[in-house]
């Protein structure tokens, strides 16, 4: 398909096509910069602007009992208005910082709203980066000046840029789309790469489309897509505080997507398509990973699939045995039996690409070189068979390995 779609887990609609150049949907613009907030000289905020007033927008936060000052601000504002900008700093969570750390989000807002022209409850605020930390206001004031006189329509990879924090490459996606309707753009920037859990991850993601959207389309979408995107990946099983998933839409291109359309179900797919290929990229960046993992588990009940989904995602016998390449099945039934406690013995099946290697509970002979080989690759999937019927679900993990732990335990020092 395209560079951008590289995973077989990401299902591309025909209609969808990698921009052949790097620019915005019509009616946006961008800019980074590197305003201090990081020691190492990097860029560390971004500014996204909408120029179209009748913009609409959708947003999705971090489901964590402890909440950054920015989730608390911009949730509060996404319920009331339309957003039409976004500032986003790495460097500092600005989480549990009190006080002062809601008046410093305020801040923030305010001098975005100012260097974006727009209305300060129509700005997002989003920060990521160490928690605890104050920011300092004064550099961030200082470094939305600079930038609103640069933001330009090819300005995306700037704002990916900036929000990175641990990444070890840029995650953003510049994407036609081929609607009945008329042609649109799909454009978005992501970051992640540890502390990522689903429910949902530990990642900011800015989406952006010049199609007409209204409010209530824009965020049944957005709220689906998350569902089968960000909330299905796993790297270390750990919660953010301050995750946020924004959907913005100019209606510059005059297409519109009205409910219960082709034009809405071919847009829905792609926009799918796009957030499942950023989590993936996620997972596949999860600090020192070498290989992403799916686990598939049917039958049972919703609550046990899910059950079962997690504690192998989030299992460090499961993902080290994903890092080195082994084919040690005997981890997922540890997971298994841990998520389904009970008296008597549980009759589950397991494959590993497609190898059968347990029936009923029981091991099923199988060539163990073909499925070492089979677990070298990139990719690698599970399937886990329950009792019963009708149940289903999924999740993506990284594997485990040193690079976590270097990256961790030096992460502040």
């Amino acid at each position: 398909m395209t560079a951008f779609f590289s995973s077989r887990w990401a299902e591309v609609h025909e209609a969808v096509t990698e921009a052949p150049d790097r620019t915005l949907p019509q009616g946006f613009r961008a800019a980074g910069v590197a305003a201090g907030l990081k020691s190492s000289g990097a860029p560390d905020l971004g500014l996204l602007v909408c120029d179209a007033p009748e913009a609409t927008s959708a947003a999705r936060f971090t489901g964590s009992g402890v909440l950054a000052a920015p989730v608390l601000v911009c949730r509060r504002h996404a319920r009331l208005h339309a957003l039409r900008a976004v500032v986003a700093n790495s460097g500092s969570a600005n989480c549990a910082t009190g006080g002062r750390g809601m008046d410093d989000a305020v801040k923030m807002q305010g001098a975005a709203a100012m260097a974006a022209r727009v209305d300060p409850g129509q700005v997002a605020v989003a920060s990521t980066g160490v928690i605890g930390v104050p920011i300092d206001t004064g550099k961030v004031m200082r470094g939305l000046s600079r930038l609103a006189g640069t933001l330009r329509p090819d300005g995306g990879d700037e704002l990916a840029e900036a929000i990175r924090t641990t990444d070890a490459f840029p995650k953003c996606a510049y994407l036609d789309v081929d609607l009945p309707a008329g042609r649109v753009r799909l454009a978005a920037q992501a970051k992640g790469a540890g502390m990522i859990q689903p429910s949902f991850a530990t990642m900011l993601c800015f989406v952006q489309t010049d199609a007409v959207l209204s409010g209530e389309t824009a965020d049944l979408l957005l709220g689906v897509c998350v569902k089968r995107s960000f909330d299905r990946i796993s790297v270390d099983g750990q919660l953010s505080t301050n995750d946020t998933a924004i959907l913005m839409a100019s209606g510059a291109s005059g297409v519109a997507v009205e409910p219960e359309t082709e034009s809405e179900a071919v847009f829905g797919q792609a926009l799918d398509a796009l957030l499942r290929q950023l989590a993936l990229d996620i997972v596949r960046d999860g600090e020192g990973a070498k290989r992403v993992g799916r686990v598939v588990v049917r039958g049972g009940d919703p609550q046990g699939v899910e059950r079962v989904a997690r504690a192998v995602a989030n299992s460090p016998l499961v993902k080290t045995a994903l890092h080195g390449g082994d084919p040690n099945w005997g981890r997922i039934a540890q997971a298994v039996g841990a998520a389904l406690p009970g008296a008597a013995p549980l009759a589950f099946d397991v494959a590993i690409e497609r190898v059968p290697v347990c029936s009923g509970g029981v091991a099923v002979p199988h060539d163990r070189g073909l499925l070492a080989e089979a677990v070298s690759g990139l990719e690698v999937e599970y399937e886990i068979g329950l009792p019963g019927e009708g149940a289903e679900t999924e999740a993506f993990f990284s594997d485990l390995g040193h690079g976590y732990v270097s990256v961790n335990a030096e992460y502040t020092t």
